[in-house]
């Protein structure tokens, strides 16, 4: 699944993607929330880890599992 992380004043989004369920992606963000130290700890497919502070998140976007579109009409 696409994992889109917006970060305040920055310009760009932090996107990746993770073989992690959707569950597991909202109980992680939601735990980070609420834990004392802040900070917001997810992996992605190939391995990498994506540390954010959480007084820096502005959002994070869970794109659902969805097939690979092939074709013309894949728009």
């Amino acid at each position: 699944m696409e994992v889109r992380i917006g970060v305040t004043h920055a310009n760009r989004e932090l996107t990746f993607e993770s073989n992690e369920s959707a569950d597991d992606m909202q109980t992680a963000i939601t735990d980070a929330l609420a834990s004392d130290n802040g900070l917001l700890v997810l992996s992605d497919d190939k391995g990498r880890t994506v540390y954010v502070p959480v007084d820096k998140l502005a959002y994070v976007d869970i794109a659902g599992e969805q097939g690979r579109r092939v074709g013309f009409g894949a728009a």
